[in-house]
């Protein structure tokens, strides 16, 4: 029997209509509920700030999910987290709550069971209990010490009943916590890189001196010697590299001489590896200092198709070699940023 046809639904069909009404319908919420952020919010971010502890994040339900969610951006952006499973710390788990600690109580009817019965426990095990919440007369909302109250809303499910926009409020609240509190504290780009250190985001923001290499796995050569005497000289048994750094009588980084440049080289000249390297070296090549920020020395070696870089102290010596060999098996997109010139060092006039 043949696979039945795939029927495409036209613009302005039903399923696309009901999608488009769920979509504006909760970012309509969004909006609303901007304008009505108050002194409220406030106090909870003061309260947050002034905590000795970490924050105690917690909820029922779907509400559950968004703490959860909400734990990892505050982590994520300078303000120390946890998760606090409303069941499982009325039994027990109330025990990992310090009394430094300051909770966060998310529930959007603030009269769930176990969130109005966990609030009497918390009220003696933490510092104080910061709420958000939809109901300003809500059992959760009056025991507070501050509760941000977003009010009335429509669920996007279309029998108003399926937690929809209250989660996206709530979600939303908790993210302008993190990201204001994050703000007040000068919370940096290097900062969040230091809480990444794992995946894309982490290597960009990573250092060069964590990637580059050193030691024995680079080939440093006089300015003064041969072409033949440098190959000679800077043969490694390990990880090859296909650049060579030429130094002067000082140790400071004069030049460079990669493996095009010895191609164009052989090309050209009758006998070219008895000529002195500084004559066919790369002068001034591109290089970065030392500590520099991956992402800045990735867009060097993206801009200048090039894939070796040099990496030099105050005083213009070599430290490490940066090889885009090393860095494409964790950033493949970065592949396709060299094109046919790999290898080159030759600066654009």
């Amino acid at each position: 029997m043949s696979p039945p046809k795939l029927r495409l639904v036209p613009a302005g069909h039903e399923p696309l209509s009901m999608a488009s009404e769920v979509l504006k319908s909760e970012g309509n919420a969004l909006i609303q509920i901007a304008d009505r952020l108050d002194g409220s919010f406030l106090r909870v971010v003061q309260r947050i700030e002034e905590c000795h502890g970490r924050l105690a994040v917690s909820g029922v339900g779907k509400s559950a999910a968004v703490a959860q969610k909400l734990t990892g951006t505050f982590n994520s952006t300078g303000t120390r987290a946890y998760f606090l499973d409303a069941t499982a710390a009325l039994h027990g788990d109330l025990g990992m709550v310090h009394p430094d600690d300051v909770a966060l109580l998310i529930s959007h009817s603030g009269a769930s069971s176990e969130i109005t019965r966990l609030v009497p426990a918390l009220r003696s095990a933490a510092s104080s209990i910061m709420a958000i919440t939809g109901k300003a007369n809500s059992p959760l909302a009056t025991a507070a010490d501050h509760a941000i109250v977003y009010g009335d809303l429509q669920e996007a499910c279309p029998l108003s009943l399926a937690p929809s926009t209250s989660c996206i409020v709530a979600m939303a609240l908790g993210d302008a916590l993190a990201f204001v509190l994050a703000s007040r504290r000068g919370f940096r780009r290097e900062d969040f890189a230091r809480n990444h250190p794992a995946g894309s985001l982490g290597l960009h923001f990573s250092r060069v001196d964590e990637h580059m290499r050193t030691g024995i796995d680079l080939r440093v050569a006089s300015t003064v010697d041969s072409v033949r005497q440098v190959l000679a000289q800077t043969t490694r048994s390990g990880r090859r590299t296909g650049a060579v750094m030429l130094v002067d009588g000082n140790g400071r980084l004069a030049g460079l001489f990669t493996d095009s440049d010895l191609a164009r080289l052989l090309e050209r000249d009758k006998n070219p590896l008895d000529l002195t390297i500084s004559d066919v070296m790369t002068r001034d090549p591109w290089t970065v200092l030392v500590g520099t920020r991956l992402e800045e020395a990735m867009d060097v070696l993206s801009k200048n198709k090039i894939s070796e870089l040099p990496v030099v102290d105050e005083t213009g010596r070599p430290v490490g070699l940066l090889d885009v060999t090393d860095l494409v098996a964790t950033l493949p997109m970065a592949g396709s940023c060299w094109g046919d010139e790999r290898g080159r060092q030759r600066r654009s006039a």
